[in-house]
């Protein structure tokens, strides 16, 4: 009785662990918005597709490392999902692209801070580390309104302030 108990307890906890990118319960072509927003809650944001489709933002900014894109077609059906902070999307983001595009693909950002002197309005996203071990943000650079550059720097713990990042 005791191990049913402990296996229950188990497979509950691996359930709350799934992600939407990851999660066998949802599946393109057959699972619908309903089911995803069961799963998963609200969405972050919504965003409208030509097509007359929708796509789920589920971000975990600001400390999280992933934002979830869950595509649907017209009729509600899960296309399917991607995450928006992967290498592949980050690369996506190009010269000249506007803020609404970059938020399409890699969604709701962590942070922005504008410089006054060189005119630009940074935007950052915490991503996965590298194999340095050190957090990474990954940042876009936008100066009037368009991507001018885009980068990765790294997060280094305080030294003043021991658990806290800079």
């Amino acid at each position: 009785m005791r191990y049913l108990a402990t296996l229950a307890l188990c497979a509950a906890l691996l359930a709350g662990c799934a992600t939407p990118d990851r999660d066998t319960r949802l599946q393109p072509g057959v699972s619908q918005e309903a089911d995803v927003v069961v799963l998963y809650g609200r969405p972050t944001r919504v965003w409208p597709e030509a097509d007359g489709g929708r796509t789920l933002e589920y971000s975990t900014q600001p400390r999280g490392e992933h934002c979830y894109m869950v595509h649907l077609a017209a009729d509600g059906r899960l296309i399917g999902v991607e995450d928006g902070l992967s290498f592949a999307s980050r690369s996506r983001i190009e010269t000249g692209m506007t803020p609404e595009q970059v938020s399409r693909i890699l969604g709701t950002e962590r942070s922005r801070v504008f410089f006054h002197l060189s005119g630009e309005d940074v935007w950052d996203w915490t991503v996965e580390p590298d194999q340095s071990g050190y957090g990474m943000r990954f940042n876009v650079y936008f100066k009037d309104g368009r991507v001018v550059r885009s980068g990765m720097s790294m997060v280094f713990r305080s030294r003043r302030f021991p658990g806290m990042e800079d």
